[in-house]
């Protein structure tokens, strides 16, 4: 499959299409099988966490980057902030310049690396200490353990303050037809040169062939400023005009996204996830958007 990319300021080249590590099965195999195929199909941005699974979501990459010697074929994104321990499910938010230091090279480590491609802080709040933040991310840049740092927030005043103060090359956030906050800071984001990876591109499910039974199942009660009739008359409407997957890409790929990061649990949804991008890659973009709400971030806005 040719899968088309996308620059960052810093030079990183993102498929349009990335993989979603957070739930890759347990399974070694099933999940080798799953990151095998994606690389094969042309996707070449893994997106993972230290606090995936505290770290095993970063073993389980690094074994397959090692054992299939791929390391040359993608870029890593991993995410830092989250102190936690082995031992129970405790999590502690902690942005400081020593935490992130340290837990860089306990990332490298169970991925079997010698460097990032990329870095992002997994949250933030405007009590941070922002600049202490920064300076760690261009340390670890400066000494070529990442080769470029971001941020993964829906926090507009963080977002604001990065954009304005750091070198970020993206911004990580949930993007999509239901939830096009992000609608908001786009032009923004763009002036200063850097990209957006936009996650939960199918919300849950909600923007799939399956979004009937997904709306009985997660969502009764409805989400952000729909009930949950509005939410199955809506997407009925809007599926009739293409398939919902298909229409939430090509709509992310008309803003600036670097890339579109779903996630596959199995080798079937890759397959399904890449079948809808092959199907809108090439194609105008369609006007599906026009049935769903304008709907603004409300909070953090200073």
């Amino acid at each position: 499959m040719l899968v088309n990319f996308r620059r960052t300021r810093s030079g990183l080249e993102f498929s349009e299409i990335g993989l979603g590590c957070m739930n890759l099965p347990e399974n070694y195999q099933l999940a080798s099988e799953i990151m095998d195929s994606a690389i094969n199909q042309g996707i070449n941005y893994f997106d993972t966490a230290d606090l995936y699974n505290k770290g095993k979501n970063e073993e389980l990459i690094g074994k397959f980057l090692k054992e299939h010697h791929k390391r040359n074929d993608v870029l890593i994104g991993s995410k830092v902030g989250n102190e936690f321990n082995f031992e129970d499910d405790d999590v502690k938010w902690n942005p400081s310049r020593n935490h992130i230091l340290n837990s860089v090279k306990e990332s490298l480590r169970r991925l079997k690396i010698d460097y990032l491609d990329l870095y992002m802080l997994h949250g933030g709040t405007m009590e941070d200490d922002k600049d202490e933040t920064i300076d760690a991310f261009n340390t670890l840049k400066n000494d070529g353990l990442i080769r470029a740092y971001g941020i993964s927030s829906i926090r507009p005043n963080v977002i604001s303050y990065y954009l304005k103060h750091s070198d970020i090359d993206v911004i990580m956030m949930q993007f999509n037809m239901l939830d096009n906050r992000p609608e908001m800071l786009t032009d923004t984001i763009a002036e200063h040169d850097v990209k957006i990876l936009a996650r939960g591109p199918v919300m849950k499910g909600l923007l799939t062939d399956h979004y009937s039974e997904v709306v009985d199942k997660k969502f009764s009660k409805g989400i952000l400023d729909y009930s949950k009739d509005e939410l199955t008359q809506i997407l009925s409407k809007a599926a009739m005009d293409s398939p919902l997957t298909e229409s939430t890409m090509s709509y992310l790929l008309n803003h600036p996204v670097a890339s579109i990061v779903c996630g596959a649990s199995s080798p079937d949804q890759l397959q399904t996830n890449l079948a809808h991008y092959e199907q809108i890659k090439n194609s105008a973009a369609n006007s599906t958007r026009d049935y769903f709400k304008n709907i603004d971030y409300q909070d953090h806005l200073s």
